[in-house]
């Protein structure tokens, strides 16, 4: 172990005596080299995502250091926009010793002189968002670490626009944090005098309701759900979607709402769904088995900061999942052909998605009139888009937006996904569809026929350490440099270098290439003549390479066959052959 690993052990065993914790972890792996070196070889790095990471001791864990010096980065950041009576909004979800980071972020706000807006308790990241704009905040703060498992712990840091930091401010940031001494260089004041001398506040109630008219303001068919007999079973997987997502099903007339009674209480060790993700199976079992005895028409979970939600959807004795790409189109469609009908579409209406979501939705905003737009993969993106469309006097364009990972959003009174919503509108299109005499399995089926079977498959493949980075790295250039010209049989119509900002004609090499018109960032896309495609970037939260298909058929045999071929061809470029 190198001595300057071990001289920073010795520094956190002395001073590290804030956090009770901390102090015994410490003790506890003294002269085991491993785990000392695990916790100090580097800093937990703030990073466009702000911090993420184990719980735990070391500048390398989520503890009341890092978090500290991080906020103590935030705020000065925040002075030197010499914004007059600048404050910023901070909100945490049900994960192990989330509230004692966020009062934590709230003292160093205070101790610097900033007023923090913090929730009293627990609330959805969405909300947050909110609070930021409606607060006419200089930055927000949630504490969360999304669907990862129970030892981690995390920090998100917005914007004065509601959506996550960009790139620029996220750096500006990070320049401070590394010149601040974790010990000496944080400002803090204590929370109770803080609260009593009004630098810290709770948010009020009239946030809160004002947050909850604009989830409402969103229903398309108001009243549909009051009466329609919907059944449904819900989980919040012992996170911040259970107060605020029963509000809003009780409030547009969902009455039988059972709720997964062990996962409804916060419990940041969620005992009965170790990876709180509503996207795998394995966290929905304990729902799906309640599903089973009380036969609902559907089941909702959303994730711990209740920004992502999943559903399950009776189909005979069976419970069917759908993708994040079958949702999201899905609700595209069903706002998009209903607010015609309505004749509540505004004029030039706007739809956004990630590049990596669907392409079944360029068709279906094609078919109603609406201009699809797509982002860069993370839903700050997506929320940038809104707020263009708001800087240009043009905020009721924005109708829709989602990506595949679960992510939707109607309406830009935030800036970032929000499940609460989200649960409203699909329980609003399942309502209507029963009206109609079908159900959301049949809904999906019809959609499916009209636009074709498109499947969506991803692939991970895993880089451990710095060889393995260098490895992808390679990767990407190679694939950059020996793109195939077909795939499956079908020629290749376009390659898209997101990094370069290009798309290559390659149906007409005579034609320059054109700008994407996006930031830059590390993916690139082959597009086939017949609209299957493939896509590459290394993740951006984790040591691996992620690669997706699209793949569309007359059926979802022919789109999986001709996926099959796809991948074997491209695996030889990511050296898997």
């Amino acid at each position: 172990m190198e001595n300057h690993i071990r001289e920073r052990y010795g520094l956190w065993l002395k001073r590290a005596v804030k956090d009770p914790d901390l102090a015994a972890e410490l003790r506890e792996i003294e002269g085991d080299d491993a785990k000392i070196e695990e916790r100090f070889y580097q800093d937990l790095e703030f990073g466009t995502g702000g911090l993420r990471g184990v719980i735990g001791a070391g500048s390398n864990r989520m503890n009341y250091y890092t978090v500290a010096r991080a906020t103590q980065g935030l705020a000065e950041y925040v002075l030197s926009l010499n914004k007059p009576g600048a404050s910023v909004a901070v909100a945490y979800d049900s994960r192990n010793k989330s509230e004692y980071f966020a009062r934590t972020a709230a003292e160093v706000l205070a101790g610097n002189g900033i007023k923090c807006h913090i929730y009293k308790e627990l609330a959805p990241t969405p909300m947050l968002s909110f609070a930021v704009r409606e607060l006419s905040c200089e930055a927000g703060i949630v504490v969360t670490a999304s669907h990862n498992p129970a030892k981690y712990n995390g920090y998100k840091a917005y914007g004065n626009d509601g959506c996550q930091l960009g790139l620029e401010a996220s750096e500006a940031i990070l320049r401070r944090i590394k010149a601040i001494d974790e010990f000496d260089g944080i400002k803090t004041a204590d929370f109770d005098e803080a609260l009593k001398k009004g630098l810290v506040a709770y948010v009020g109630g009239g946030v809160v309701e004002e947050y909850f008219k604009n989830v409402l303001a969103q229903s398309v068919h108001a009243g549909i759900c009051a009466g329609s007999g919907l059944k449904v079973v819900y989980t919040p997987l012992n996170g911040a979607g259970n107060k605020p997502v029963r509000r809003v099903l009780k409030e547009i007339g969902v009455e039988d709402v059972i709720v997964v009674p062990e996962q409804e209480n916060p419990d940041g060790d969620f005992p009965t769904c170790p990876y709180p993700n509503p996207e795998f199976r394995e966290a929905l079992e304990v729902a799906l088995k309640l599903c089973g005895e009380e036969k609902p028409d559907l089941l909702i979970a959303t994730d711990p900061d209740c920004d992502r939600v999943g559903i399950a959807v009776r189909d005979g004795g069976e419970y069917s999942l759908f993708t994040g790409n079958e949702t999201g189109a899905m609700l595209l469609e069903y706002i998009c052909r209903e607010r015609r009908a309505l004749g509540t579409m505004p004029k030039d209406p706007v739809a956004v998605k990630s590049i990596v979501s669907t392409a079944i939705a360029d068709k279906i905003a094609e078919k109603y009139g609406v201009q699809s737009v797509d982002v860069l993969t993370g839903f700050k993106f997506i929320g940038e888009k809104a707020g263009e469309l708001e800087k240009r006097g043009e905020r009721e364009r924005f109708v829709y937006g989602f990506e595949e990972s679960y992510g939707y959003l109607a309406g830009s009174y935030v800036r970032d996904k929000d499940a609460v919503v989200a649960s409203m509108l699909i329980c609003e299109m399942a309502a209507f569809y029963r009206s109609r005499g079908t159900s959301l399995i049949g809904a999906r089926e019809a959609m499916y026929k009209e636009y074709g079977y498109y499947i969506h498959p991803v692939e991970n493949i895993a880089f451990e350490g710095a060889a393995g980075m260098g490895k992808m790295k390679g990767i990407m250039e190679n694939i950059r440099l020996n793109y195939p010209r077909s795939m499956a049989g079908v020629e290749a119509a376009a390659f898209t270098d997101y990094l370069a900002g290009t798309v290559t004609d390659l149906s007409n090499p005579e034609n320059p290439p054109k700008s994407t018109g996006l930031p830059k960032s590390n993916v690139v896309k082959l597009t086939l003549a017949d609209g299957s495609g493939v896509i590459a970037r290394p993740s951006g939260t984790e040591p691996k390479l992620k690669i997706y298909y699209t793949c569309a058929g007359a059926s979802f045999g022919e789109a999986n066959e001709r996926q099959k071929k796809m991948a074997a061809e491209f695996s030889r470029l990511v050296g898997k052959n």
